[in-house]
């Protein structure tokens, strides 16, 4: 008996010090489902309670990234980039101004910090790469991939969530010769390049999937779904997907053996099933009818829900047949995430609204308009420690969404 609670002593601390804390774009999986329960399953008339706001982040379109001790955002003021750090009562932790930032078009940080225990990543529109102590915001390494590899910046800037697996941090570059890299995230130095189709990239921010037991790596340049061996590089398999303005923003999404994928500008989304070594792909349905440009996509019972690039039509469909099983005008398309039996929408007119997917069609459990901030309604919703966390230009808005 003694030694059997020596092993489970052992085994506690072992899955304790190598446990790692983890906030990444889009939730624990990067597929935009946050997994919180006792949540309110019906707003009142004027939306939840507003906790605190802050109104000082310039112009951008990073989310929040929500530990158990602090919230992170990122934003930019006269062409300056910087990270802040607030407690859960809105006082600020730290500011840390890291450089230059986008003010060419669409003005703005465009990333959300990744937080790896006790680092925090992020990528600026210029392809800098930064690593920063999440506690204080000092900076730990930076290395410009776009000058140091020889990256192809694109005409709204590289616009890139920061995806990772182990000790490797990977990112699409878009070069010639180093298209899709990885980077030793404790040290920022090169660990594999592979050139990909050499196609530049295409604001996508990527996701790793485990299928049968192979990691990998899956990403979109501008007319490919790339699919990488995480350990080495190897390019695995390539599949064709083109639009108007090769911008495929959202991030893919794995079930059972199948990727989805949505690109805007009328392409729609696309079904991949990996083969079994998961080397190659073969495609099994395309819809059009939820082809968000960057709002991207939830899953849910089998399910699929999002929204139109323009318009005001959200959908429903079935993951399995690609069949569309209803849509409703809510209000202007958007972005759109799911917790606790519903979906969380925000319109790019500024309307957030808490549905209910039923059977047959869309319940409205409430809705508001955004009182703070300014310019586009881009920066995808949040949810953590039971609040709603908005972006929107300038401000960041908490939520209690608790019941």
């Amino acid at each position: 008996m003694k030694k059997i609670s020596s092993l489970l002593v052992a085994l506690f601390i072992s899955i304790f010090c190598f446990s790692q804390n983890i906030v990444q774009w889009r939730g624990e999986n990067r597929d935009g489902t946050y997994n919180e329960t006792g949540l309110l399953k019906e707003w009142p008339s004027n939306g939840p309670e507003l906790i605190w706001h802050y109104d000082g982040l310039g112009v951008g379109h990073a989310s929040a990234a929500v530990t158990e001790k602090a919230v992170y955002t990122s934003g930019t003021i006269g062409g300056t980039g910087f990270v802040i750090a607030f407690d859960h009562n809105g006082k600020q932790i730290w500011k840390t101004e890291y450089g230059k930032e986008w003010v060419e078009s669409w003005d703005g940080v465009r990333t959300t910090p990744l937080i790896i225990d006790n680092k925090l990543y992020l990528m600026s529109a210029y392809g800098v790469i930064y690593c920063m102590n999440k506690d204080n915001g000092e900076i730990i390494w930076k290395v410009d991939v776009m000058k140091k590899y020889g990256g192809v910046n694109i005409k709204w800037g590289i616009t890139e969530n920061l995806a990772f697996h182990e000790n490797k941090l990977f990112c699409t570059i878009g070069g010639n010769e180093h298209n899709v890299i990885a980077l030793n995230k404790n040290t920022g130095e090169l660990i594999w390049s592979n050139k990909g189709n050499a196609e530049t990239s295409a604001y996508c921010s990527p996701t790793v999937i485990n299928h049968k037991g192979k990691n990998i790596f899956v990403t979109q340049t501008a007319n490919s779904i790339l699919g990488f061996d995480v350990n080495t590089g190897e390019l695995l398999w390539k599949h064709t997907q083109t639009n108007r303005y090769s911008v495929h923003a959202n991030t893919p999404i794995y079930r059972n053996g199948q990727i989805y994928i949505v690109s805007g500008y009328g392409k729609g989304g696309v079904m991949l099933k990996l083969s079994d070594d998961g080397k190659k792909v073969t495609e099994l349905w395309r819809n059009t009818d939820i082809d968000h440009k960057s709002g991207s996509f939830v899953v849910a019972n089998g399910r699929i829900y999002g929204s139109v690039d323009r318009g005001n039509k959200w959908s429903c469909i079935d993951w399995n047949t690609g069949k569309t099983l209803y849509s409703a005008n809510i209000f202007k398309s958007g972005n759109i995430i799911y917790s606790d039996g519903m979906l969380y929408c925000y319109s790019e007119a500024g309307e957030i609204a808490l549905l209910e997917p039923k059977e047959n069609k869309f319940a409205v459990k409430g809705q508001f308009r955004v009182p703070y901030g300014s310019n586009q309604h881009w920066a995808h919703l949040v949810i953590g420690n039971k609040r709603l966390y908005v972006r929107h230009g300038e401000s960041l808005m908490v939520y209690n969404i608790g019941k």
